[in-house]
């Protein structure tokens, strides 16, 4: 790392995976540094999968507009990067008279967001849509733009995109302080001095305290909100169409059944303020909840078996809107408090750093579009085509084929866990009961670190 970067973005998470994509593509030469032994391990690697509308995002936010930007290049890209998309839409369900007073200004709220195609519903017709919903229900309103994708492919893709392009990713590279000299930047990290003009804060989690590190403040405090997830069999799947959402309070979306791209159900998350940044942990009485609510929503889901239990954590701070700065003479901008709809806005963010350094690069002219693996259930899977040398985890079908390709190419996993988000082997039925040994042996013969 000894050439000076047009750009050193801290953090691959989602965020910065996108962030990378954007700038590498605008003609930036780019440095992605992580200090995890993988990218996605931090906040952006639990979470529900929803591309959100924003129809319920506070009006006239920062997050409203990334978020409808990046819904929009989403829908751009997807096809030419092999990225799912499950346009199930979602119901907002109302189960008190109070919840159900609620729902107008709910509606109108999304309508002045620009989302009007929201279509408010009696009782008896948001059961014609969904049978298998509990009969108490008063009311409710359904959201058409609101759908499902897969969480890892997408930022994967990103980052995958810029790599193609000529980025480079550092990972297992924690950045340790940093100086500027009124041009440029040399942060220190644990692998060496880093050289870049400009530096991107994305480091989530750490958001804050990167910037009291290389500025001497931080103008918002992360609080990690942990959220609890319970996700059910395949078989629970057909239980839900849409995505079911609560009616929301001021702090939370509140608790969500919906299915995955997988095709599995899941109920959660719960938000549970802390203050350890690194630790998620499960606890019983609220899997307990998460099971009751999930069958007090569908009561034919008390009958179904789950398959895992996972928690992760969320970049809140004491505002709710995202918290975007550019830092005047500083050649640094802040991408920080990117709260639970971060995947959604991710590539919306991307193109305000982009539009910020806007003038300083020219766009690569005939950039490499990487392809993703489809692991959506509802496509067509590579254990379905031939020549796919078999299948190493039967649960979530994945082949030898799809698993020797993820261990392949500039963003070859490099480690147990994101191996798993490539590809889901051992994320099934069985949690690796039957394919973890197979999984093991195959990535100490061909993974990180291999002879």
């Amino acid at each position: 790392m000894t050439q000076t970067y047009d750009v050193a973005i801290i953090g691959a998470g989602v965020v910065g995976c996108a962030i990378a994509r954007r700038l590498t593509l605008d003609g930036a030469r780019v440095v992605v540094l992580e200090k995890g032994a993988d990218i996605l391990d931090g906040a952006s690697k639990a979470n529900s999968a929803i591309l959100h509308t924003g129809f319920d995002a506070p009006e006239g936010s920062v997050e409203l507009a990334c978020i409808q930007e990046g819904h929009r290049e989403y829908e751009t890209l997807r096809a030419g990067m092999n990225l799912p998309l499950d346009r199930c839409g979602a119901l907002v369900l109302a189960w008190t008279k109070e919840q159900e007073a609620r729902l107008p200004a709910l509606i109108a709220h999304a309508r002045a967001n620009g989302v009007d195609d929201v279509v408010p519903l009696g009782r008896a017709e948001v059961l014609a849509l969904e049978p298998n919903l509990n009969s108490t229900l008063r009311a409710g309103f359904r959201v058409p733009g609101e759908s499902l994708v897969d969480p890892w492919s997408a930022p994967h893709g990103y980052l995958l995109h810029a790599l193609l392009n000529g980025a480079d990713l550092e990972r297992s590279c924690e950045v340790q302080g940093g100086t500027f000299d009124g041009d440029r930047w040399t942060l220190a990290t644990s692998k060496g001095p880093v050289a870049a003009r400009h530096v991107v804060n994305a480091a989530g989690l750490y958001g804050d305290r990167i910037d009291q590190m290389l500025l001497g403040e931080a103008h918002f405090t992360i609080r990690p909100r942990k959220g609890q997830f319970v996700v059910y069999d395949k078989r629970a799947a057909r239980l839900a169409r849409h995505i079911l959402l609560p009616v929301p309070t001021d702090k939370t979306k509140g608790i969500v059944v919906c299915r995955t791209i997988w095709g599995n159900l899941l109920v959660g998350p719960t938000a549970e303020d802390q203050d350890d940044r690194e630790t998620a942990a499960l606890d019983a009485p609220t899997l307990k909840m998460l099971d009751a609510k999930g069958a007090e929503i569908l009561p034919a889901l008390a009958d179904e078996e789950v398959t895992t239990i996972y928690a992760g954590l969320r970049p809140a701070s004491e505002f709710k809107d995202y918290q975007l700065r550019t830092h005047e003479g500083r050649n640094m901008i802040t991408v920080g408090g990117i709260r639970s709809t971060g995947l959604s806005a991710a590539l919306g963010l991307a193109a305000h750093v982009g539009r910020t350094l806007a003038g300083e690069y020219q766009a690569l002219p005939d950039p490499t579009i990487p392809r993703m693996a489809m692991l959506a259930e509802d496509q067509t899977r590579d254990w379905q085509l031939p020549g796919n040398d078999g299948v190493l985890c039967h649960c979530e079908k994945v082949t030898f084929r799809e698993a020797r390709a993820a261990l392949t190419g500039p963003l070859a996993p490099q480690s147990f866990a994101g191996f798993k988000r490539r590809t889901r082997a051992t994320m099934g039925r069985c949690q690796g009961f039957y394919c973890g040994q197979a999984v093991q042996d195959l990535l100490d013969s061909e993974g990180p670190g291999h002879d």
